[in-house]
């Protein structure tokens, strides 16, 4: 039993609202009670009080979408030109040369970094399983790391692999879905249409079929574009479009694809640093054609070859690029827009991202019944003090080193600002291993 007590807590749930000074009581894995004061709360008896005035609690974030494994490899192509650079690069170039190991190390980093930076629930799309021990790998990771884990599964666009998938996600659902007391859980991953690796990875009846007959979950990356438009609406007519399908960018789609999505209640995940970082398709993150959608986006990290890797970045790119994207169609026009607010954008990084991942009753927010994934923010920091505004202070003045306590399911992951049970200089020795035997294996092949 825990009770933070005496914050200022940040629930995202409409019902209960936030609490200018309150408690959260947490029993084993889930959120209990939510309250101005819950020390006489009959379950509190005995419970671990954590002070938290002076800090804000909040849910944790959701990254809907992270290709866990290129992690070694980080901010390697900081400068990328383009979406075929990032391919030519990642996919073909350095992708056929990793191991197991490498999977498990890159996948464990991205999870661990994820954690330290309040991301409680981290999607892996993992689409470098070339054989079932790379699939084990990472999903090991997920386990050992302690995060709320996704494991999408695809195969890998380029080289050779054991073509184990899709066949391969029966045995991955049965050892693994609902894992780890349930942190882990499974979906089919996928492209939108065959432009960059060909037909099988591409999603469409067969994969429906595969994901259906499973029971998980899909999510569909490289959405944008003509050609992603025509698709979707060959999905719709296919009925092929639903809840638990997750299009990832949406970049670049005609109104009538969109529309197909608003009806249909497919879940869309932005990557507010990518699309304009990479430049995918029209490189302006689709928000607005999202909530003309009727969709509430999830928020996700993609590629952090590139990219960064924290979801503060994620919500104040989102929410200056709107803006200014609205405020600019102001500026000499009659059109009068609609500018999202900081709490818009916390709801997309947390609520609305564990709805996209098909965990909107699991996590996401802090509601009684719902699992323990919580942060404990420093609101009197030299960069967040004084506090006059939590959500404000979330999305727009907070950064990972403000996070002292994260936790994921009732565990604490994160104490007193820092990871628990890592031993840093052995992860930073693994991993810059894994990075070195990875390029030489690479720069051996180009010989």
């Amino acid at each position: 039993m825990m009770l933070f007590s005496g914050g200022t807590v940040v629930t995202m749930d409409p019902a209960i609202g936030d609490l200018a000074r309150g408690d959260v009581l947490v029993r084993e894995d889930r959120i209990v009670a939510v309250g101005p004061d819950l020390r006489s709360h009959p379950e509190a008896a005995g419970a671990t009080v954590i002070d938290t005035a002076g800090r804000i609690v909040s849910p944790g974030f959701v990254d809907t979408h992270r290709h866990a494994w290129q992690a070694q490899l980080r901010r390697s192509i900081p400068d990328v030109t383009d979406l075929g650079e990032y391919v030519r690069s990642t996919l073909a170039g350095i992708a056929p040369a990793y191991t197991p190991h490498d999977m498990y190390v890159g996948t464990r980093l991205a999870a661990l970094t994820a954690l330290d930076a309040g991301i409680t629930t981290m999607l892996d799309f993992s689409h470098n399983s070339r054989t079932a021990a790379h699939s084990d790998a990472a999903i090991q990771a997920l386990v050992d790391t302690g995060i709320r884990g996704v494991h999408a599964s695809m195969g890998p666009h380029f080289g050779d692999w054991d073509r184990q998938w899709p066949a391969d996600l029966a045995r991955l659902r049965g050892a693994y879905h609902r894992a780890n007391g349930g942190l882990v859980t499974l979906r089919l991953a996928a492209l939108a249409t065959d432009e960059i690796a060909g037909p099988a990875l591409a999603y469409g009846r067969n994969l429906a079929a595969v994901a259906r007959d499973l029971g998980i979950g899909v999510s569909v990356d490289a959405v944008f574009g003509a050609s992603s438009s025509t698709a979707i609406l060959r999905w719709a007519a296919d009925g092929l479009l639903g809840p638990d399908l997750t299009l990832i960018h949406a970049t670049g789609l005609t109104q009538q694809a969109w529309q197909a999505m608003g009806d249909a209640g497919v879940t869309v995940s932005l990557a507010p640093t990518s699309e304009p970082q990479i430049g995918l398709e029209t490189a302006v993150p689709a928000i607005d054609e999202a909530l003309a959608a009727g969709i509430r986006p999830g928020l996700s990290i993609d590629v952090e070859v590139a990219l960064v890797s924290d979801m503060f970045t994620q919500m104040r790119t989102l929410h200056a690029i709107q803006r200014m994207r609205a405020a600019n169609a102001d500026y000499g026009t009659d059109i009068t827009s609609y500018r999202i607010t900081t709490r818009d954008v916390l709801d997309f990084a947390t609520l609305q991202g564990a709805r996209t991942n098909g965990l909107g009753d699991v996590t996401g927010s802090l509601t009684p019944g719902k699992q323990a994934d919580l942060l404990v923010v420093d609101a009197e920091d030299i960069n967040t003090m004084p506090l006059n505004d939590a959500i404000g202070t979330l999305v727009l003045g907070a950064d990972p080193r403000n996070i002292e306590t994260v936790v994921v399911g009732g565990q604490v992951r994160k104490r007193d600002g820092r990871l628990v049970g890592v031993e840093i200089d052995t992860l930073r020795r693994e991993v810059t291993s894994s990075r070195d035997a990875i390029r030489k294996a690479t720069t051996h092949h180009h010989r």
